[in-house]
């Protein structure tokens, strides 16, 4: 079942530039009741200053030094490798989480005789190696892994402490997550592509955290018995922090348990999934060095997912990302303006270069306009004022009922075979419903959402997409309230299509033939240089969509993914 459960706010901590601005905050505090107490004469008020300033040079402020990063990360270690946890602990600036995991690593997860060893401070950085045995009644296995830690000033007095988080420990470990050794929960899955082939993340690396999602999902289902394993066993995770990939939206908490280190191996069930191997390796290469990339592709009549791939191999934003998917929702609102009436195709349409309402000023890209265009020019040159110039005929919630009665999506109920989030449509008012109109806002998808919504354009219906058949299991599927008229689809399709032929979509769409349509989206992200570059299609019966994080327009950058996919495809 999809989620939107969430994972804890991360901790924050102050560092060195902070800690002068807490340092003046001090000095200011101490003048001021050293003022009260000597009654404000001169003498007094010298002595106010004096004090003040003998408190602020307890506080050390300023960059830290080498000698600083260098003892610290040597005190943190040596304390740990010598099983003193409390004195390790007191080396970071927050001992108690501290405590705990150190503690966990030997008790828990059975690890000892480790030794480690720091490489090379980089700034604030220290990198080290670990070398230990895990070890759990007859069994035991070498355990070997790079971690790094970084030194802070700590808050209140600027002493250099190890920056604690869980990560420092074990690399595949967030906030909240801890090691454990023992017989494992769930048996191991032998995950089979549609041809009954073996899936393995060795010949498909971006499918790692999809398999673990399908042990967590059915590995007790599937008729295999738990061997012996270091695992990682998640918690109230605080995410990765990019994005949305760690807010509620994003089923962050959702990430499968891991296996670090198996010690006794157990008996596999087989599990079938609807991947095809020549597309999913298709996918691999779309990705492959590309961190910021995410695509999928299904079968439009059905929902089978036939590839996904993720460029970053830690977390699976294709089906779990939360993100701002830009001008790519203009199909969903488009479907609503049409049967509304507030579009026709080749009708004329306002495109202005800029369109007020609730208070905020919306334009277009290079602040072009299309004087006299039709609705077909608007969306295939993706006018953002075309669709904001419509915000004072809608109602707050048209949107969010379209997405989920029409596109079966914001309602967290699809049953994919692994965890998924299904988008994210809130009912918002005045300019923040405005910008949800062009996919800002609140809106939130993933690939698998936009995938799905080229993939209802293309049959006419939503048919929620998943990998593991029902069948499988009995579960059911999702689905959507209704379907568009014919005359609002086979408008839908013919915008589409032109945008594939001749709009911002051509160039990526170029060599792509057969009953294709297409759009492209931009999402501005606050903090980002550059947009997140988003692009949906279909071709045939296949549906795909990508997103390229920080790679700026759609068209240049997830577009010539999808397109080599669907092409792919044949």
């Amino acid at each position: 079942m999809g989620s939107r459960r969430g994972a804890a706010t991360e901790r924050r901590r102050t560092k060195p530039a902070v800690i002068g601005s807490v340092a003046a905050v001090v000095v200011a505090g101490a003048g001021f009741g050293a003022y009260a107490v000597y009654g404000g004469g001169a003498d007094g008020d010298d002595t106010a200053r004096t004090k003040s300033a003998a408190a602020a040079e307890k506080v050390k402020s300023g960059p830290l030094t080498t000698a600083e990063v260098t003892s610290t990360a040597q005190r943190f270690l040596t304390a740990w490798q010598q099983g003193d946890v409390a004195a390790a602990a007191a080396a970071t600036d927050d001992a108690e989480a501290a405590e705990a995991l150190l503690t966990g690593y030997a008790k828990d997860a059975r690890i000892k005789d480790a030794t480690f060893t720091p490489g090379t401070p980089a700034g604030e950085k220290v990198p080290f190696s670990v070398k230990a045995t895990v070890a759990y009644e007859k069994a035991a296995e070498p355990l070997a892994y790079d971690s790094a830690l970084t030194v802070v000033r700590r808050e209140g007095d600027g002493e250099p402490r190890v920056d604690w988080h869980a990560a420092v420990v074990h690399p595949e470990l967030r906030d909240g997550d801890k090691l454990v050794t023992g017989k494992a929960g769930d048996p191991p899955v032998k995950a089979l592509d549609r041809n009954g082939a073996e899936i393995t993340a060795a010949k498909y690396p971006s499918l790692g955290t999809v398999l673990d999602g399908l042990r967590d999902k059915y590995g007790k289902k599937s008729g295999g018995t738990p061997g012996v394993e270091l695992r990682v066993v998640r918690g109230e995770a605080a995410g990765d922090g990019k994005d949305g990939k760690g807010s509620k939206e994003s089923g962050a908490d959702e990430v499968a348990d891991k296996t670090l280190l198996e010690l006794s191996k157990g008996t596999p069930g087989t599990l079938k999934t609807t991947l095809d191997p020549a597309l999913q390796t298709a996918a691999e290469k779309q990705v492959d060095g590309k961190k910021g990339a995410s695509v999928v592709l299904l079968r439009a009549s059905t929902g089978e997912v036939l590839a996904v791939a993720n460029g970053g191999h830690g977390f699976n934003t294709a089906f779990l990302g939360s993100l701002a998917p830009g001008s790519t929702m203009k199909v969903i609102t488009a479907s609503m303006l049409l049967e509304k009436d507030l579009a026709s195709v080749n009708e004329k349409h306002p495109c202005p270069k800029y369109f007020e309402y609730g208070g905020w000023k919306f334009q277009n890209d290079d602040k072009f306009e299309i004087k006299d265009g039709t609705f077909k020019a608007s969306f295939a040159r993706s006018c953002n004022t075309a669709f904001i110039s419509q915000a004072p005929e809608l109602k707050d919630d048209d949107l969010t009922k379209q997405a989920k009665e029409v596109f079966g999506l914001s309602m967290n109920n699809w049953s994919v075979g692994v965890s998924t989030f299904d988008g994210r449509v809130p009912v918002q008012s005045k300019a923040q419903m405005a910008a949800s109109l062009i996919g800002q806002g609140g809106v939130r998808m993933n690939p698998l959402n936009m995938a799905s919504v080229s993939a209802t354009v293309k049959s006419g219906s939503f048919h929620q997409p998943y990998l593991v058949a029902p069948s499988v299991d009995g579960r059911a599927l999702a689905t959507a309230s209704r379907t568009m008229s014919g005359g609002t689809l086979g408008a839908l399709r013919e915008l589409m299509s032109y945008t594939a032929a001749y709009g911002t979509a051509a160039e990526a769409m170029a060599g792509v033939s057969g009953d294709v349509g297409a759009k492209t989206g931009s999402a501005e992200v606050d903090g980002q240089e550059k947009p997140n570059g988003w692009f949906t299609a279909y071709r045939g019966d296949l549906a795909a969509a990508g997103v390229v994080q920080q790679g700026g327009h759609g068209g240049d950058t997830a577009g010539p993914m999808v397109a080599a996919l669907l092409k792919a495809g044949g």
